[in-house]
């Protein structure tokens, strides 16, 4: 089995910028939404309610599913299971994009928000995996911040495409990102994704809990709360 690849190779960079790109897309629709809110409300003729619930819906499903999606990962593979995230992801995105109505809207988030559970601790999962012991802080500290621009960018990003094309524009991002992460995630020739981040059953010794982020920091860990969006319970980490 092999023993990790290293920070600063191009393997290793390439799983680290797959692994942001995903969990990029569910930092980003945590925020995104909500400087669209009076256009969809307009739009679909959305009441207080239904809008509450598009804000909403999304981060429910996705604080209420994340250990269950970490969980699957561990059992069935963290690379079949994080692409399958992304898949949801993305033809939820669709969906919420193409909604005519504001039920339909809701419903698309909240499938939106399975998604989200399914890759973020998967791609949290595959860092862990891949890199090798003394590469892996360097690898989550990346991971985490580029997380957090992500989330910070959200009401910049999606005010302008509001302004500039469509409300539904904000959700149209996230289909050309989704299937360019799943294409270079099945591409493991290229990438050179070690045994346990690909979609091979994990062993005994390879086995993960969930963890806050206090834990995750008090184990030397860069990963610092604050950088971490507030809806974010908890992400997966090796059991020393």
């Amino acid at each position: 089995m092999s023993v990790g690849v290293t920070f600063k190779s191009a393997a290793g960079r390439w799983i680290l910028a797959v692994a942001v790109l995903g969990s990029g897309m569910a930092f980003l629709d945590g925020t995104v939404v909500n400087v669209a809110l009076p256009k969809i409300g307009e739009d679909l003729d959305a009441s207080t309610s239904a809008l509450q619930w598009i804000l909403n819906g999304y981060l429910l499903t996705l604080a209420s599913l994340i250990l269950l999606g970490g969980a699957l990962g561990d059992r069935y593979g963290r690379r079949r299971i994080f692409v399958i995230g992304v898949a949801v992801f993305t033809v939820a995105s669709l969906l919420c994009a193409a909604a005519p109505t504001a039920e339909l809207l809701v419903f698309a988030r909240l499938l939106q928000g399975i998604g989200g559970a399914l890759l973020t601790p998967g791609s949290l999962a595959m860092i862990e995996a891949s890199f090798r012991p003394q590469d892996r802080a360097p690898a989550i500290g990346a991971w985490s911040g580029l997380g957090g621009v992500a989330t910070a960018l959200g009401p910049l990003l999606g005010g302008y495409l509001v302004e500039a094309v469509s409300w539904r524009a904000v959700f149209v991002i996230n289909i050309p990102l989704g299937l360019l992460v799943m294409a270079l995630t099945w591409t493991s020739s290229a990438l050179g994704w070690p045994q346990l981040a690909s979609g091979e059953r994990p062993t005994r010794s390879s086995r993960h809990r969930t963890a806050c982020p206090r834990q995750l920091w008090r184990r030397g860990s860069p990963v610092w709360p604050p950088l971490l969006p507030s809806w974010w319970p908890s992400v997966v980490a090796r059991t020393r």
